[in-house]
């Protein structure tokens, strides 16, 4: 692990064989890039970040992998964005889009030659947000052709809190030179498809196989769930080259257990596959929703992994 300068601040390097991985981990625990070096020096980026001249409004650059948390995308509150009721309290309170962790400062509390752990430092924002006593930490271990992400909340109060936390992977796509989205195929074992209505609600989606192209329309903004496996996998048509996206620590993951696709248009550098604890708005329908009673601790822990 080494420490590099970028844009005036400090970021974490990791060398881990063919692999090299940028950290920010006080600015929302963030992961900022995965690139691979070739034997012949060439390189290729798993992760996606864009060319930037400043850091104002890192929260929402588009790369890396944003960490959401306690919910994941928007929260409805009978029909009004933004907003969900605290179940113990009764009382309307505030939740922003993805939650507070990507916007959130932590306090890096290790860092070896493998990884880092960070947690997160609460506000009078976050308190107003998600009034509950806990510690949530993100941890990243890395290895030579694949990384595991470990999310943690550990409920210090006397009161049971929920959570339905995510990650926002934006890996490159196209990674070869000269292709298109339409070069490359993703596989996802799920049985039922969704898409997020406009006050919250969770309405049926495109009709699509196991396998499609990224050029798919259907697939863009497509909530995956009824997943039958832990694993997606996505990698060129024609060739060997993988990426793997592995949910939770479990064969098959637990009911209503999500993974989301996204991008901006069809000549986006990236292609988002995002693993979520469930659907958005999870404090209002249920689906996907997690609880950490007094005193325990509950993990989310993903895999990536590239060939």
């Amino acid at each position: 692990m080494e420490t590099v300068s970028y844009l005036g601040v400090t970021l974490l390097r990791w060398r881990v064989g063919s692999s090299t991985f940028l950290a920010r981990p006080e600015a929302g625990a963030r992961l900022i890039a995965w690139h691979l070096t070739h034997a012949d020096g060439t390189e290729r980026d798993v992760l996606h970040w864009p060319e930037l001249t400043s850091l104002a409004g890192f929260a929402k650059v588009r790369g890396g992998n944003p960490i959401l948390f306690p919910f994941s995308a928007r929260t409805f509150l009978e029909g009004e964005q933004n907003f969900w009721r605290v179940p113990h309290l009764g009382e309307r309170r505030p939740m922003p889009m993805h939650g507070f962790a990507r916007t959130s400062t932590f306090t890096l509390l290790n860092a070896d030659q493998r990884g880092f752990e960070a947690r997160l430092v609460p506000d009078a924002t976050t308190r107003e947000a998600y009034p509950y006593d806990y510690e949530f930490t993100v941890a990243y271990r890395f290895a030579p052709l694949a990384l595991v992400c470990e999310l943690s909340l550990t409920n210090l109060g006397a009161t049971r809190l929920p959570w339905s936390a995510g990650h926002h992977f934006y890996f490159t796509l196209p990674w070869h030179s000269g292709a298109y989205h339409a070069d490359y195929r993703i596989q996802i074992p799920a049985t039922r498809r969704h898409r997020h209505g406009p006050i919250g609600h969770l309405e049926p989606g495109p009709a699509l196989g196991r396998e499609t192209t990224f050029a798919d329309p259907a697939l863009h903004d497509t909530i995956h769930t009824g997943l039958t496996g832990a694993i997606v996998s996505f990698g060129p048509t024609d060739g060997p080259s993988r990426v793997t996206v592995r949910h939770g620590v479990a064969d098959v993951p637990p009911p209503g257990a999500a993974f989301v696709t996204w991008t901006e248009n069809s000549t986006s550098p990236f292609y988002c596959v995002e693993p979520w604890m469930g659907p958005p708005n999870a404090p209002e329908h249920g689906i996907g929703l997690h609880w950490v009673e007094p005193g325990q601790t509950s993990r989310f822990t993903v895999q990536l992994g590239v060939s």
